[in-house]
């Protein structure tokens, strides 16, 4: 039974209960001589002793359905608000409420919905702390067993290749000059393990980065130049200009700088490579120009992830980067930086 029909009996049966207790009061206190009166007394055609309880009757229900209704549309709007409260979403008060008591029940769903909301609130604030601090310590551990890799590679493999390579240059170079097949093999197994070798190097730049610290720019590019060029048979040069840069670009630019020299040690097959950090017209330019083998850039630039972050850095940072590169010509990147942040601190 809903609150409509329950209103309704209540107030009909209430009514008729009334008109009983008065009538009843009323014939004891004033005795009717006659009682037939009451049957032959007619109102509207009805006799009167039907016709007044059925007006009792009626008031009653009219009155019944009115408060029903009023209660009905009070609780559905409770039950609507409490539903918006289980799933989230702001309750809205109505703006006519008829009851006092509505009134605070809605005081209580608003302070509720409050606690609830400062409450995920918190939840998501913990969620989030806990989720970058599992992060970091994966980047720690990432970090650390990428180092022991390096380092085991660096003492176990290169060095073994480091000694394949002087043994085959010494063998190479105490064979007599000639053309036959076994000398072609011998120059090609001593290529083979050059080749190794700047692909080593290359992975070994990529495990263990070299990272500022501390540094600015001009200097951690040109230690990673000069230790390049004192392990790798490449003609190496740069021009390095010193500017100051917020860490932010320092670091980026220096991770494209990493990760274009590793790509030109390990599919390039230059000899020779140029570096150049310039300012010109209020643009940093980061450029690096080799003179390998070329690649078509958009064919790899859709596999490869390296070329990929390369430009997500360069965009980070507001800047634009483009890569040419010409078939057995070589390859030249260009990162281009506006310089907006050093303009404003030195207008101040």
């Amino acid at each position: 039974m809903n609150t409509l029909q329950r209103q309704v009996l209540i107030c009909a049966g209430l009514s008729l209960v009334t008109f009983l207790t008065v009538s009843g009061i009323s014939f004891i206190m004033f005795p009717l001589e006659n009682w037939g009166l009451l049957w032959e007394q007619e109102i509207m055609d009805v006799p009167f002793i039907i016709f007044v309880p059925s007006i009792c009757i009626v008031i009653g229900v009219i009155v019944g359905a009115v408060s029903g209704f009023l209660w009905r549309k009070q609780l559905r709007s409770v039950a609507d608000g409490l539903q918006d409260l289980e799933q989230g979403r702001q309750i809205e008060v109505p703006e006519a409420l008829a009851f006092e008591e509505m009134k605070i029940i809605w005081e209580k769903a608003g302070k509720i919905q409050k606690q609830i909301t400062e409450q995920a609130k918190l939840s998501q604030k913990l969620a989030t702390e806990k989720a970058e601090d599992q992060e970091k310590r994966i980047q720690e551990i990432v970090s650390q067993e990428r180092n022991r890799l390096a380092r085991e590679l660096h003492d176990s493999v290169s060095q073994q290749l480091f000694a394949a390579s002087m043994l085959m240059s010494a063998i190479n170079e105490g064979k007599p000059l000639s053309d036959d097949r076994e000398t072609k093999q011998l120059k090609m197994v001593e290529e083979m393990i050059h080749q190794s070798q700047l692909e080593m190097r290359a992975l070994l730049l990529h495990l263990r980065p070299v990272a500022l610290k501390g540094k600015s720019l001009q200097e951690g590019m040109q230690e990673l130049l000069v230790e390049l060029s004192q392990k790798v048979p490449m003609n190496i040069k740069w021009k390095i200009e010193p500017l100051p840069l917020d860490k932010g670009i320092e670091d980026h630019l220096f991770r494209i700088l990493q990760e274009s020299v590793s790509n030109t040690l390990r599919h390039s097959k230059a000899t020779s490579l140029e570096v150049l950090l310039i300012k010109r017209d209020d643009l940093l330019i980061l450029r690096v120009v080799d003179d390998g083998v070329g690649f078509d850039v958009e064919t790899t630039k859709a596999g490869s992830y390296g070329l990929q972050n390369m430009y997500e850095r360069a965009v980070e940072i507001g800047g634009t980067m483009k890569m040419v590169s010409v078939k057995n010509k070589g390859t030249r990147l260009e990162v281009k930086v506006p310089m907006v942040s050093l303009e404003g601190e030195e207008d101040d």
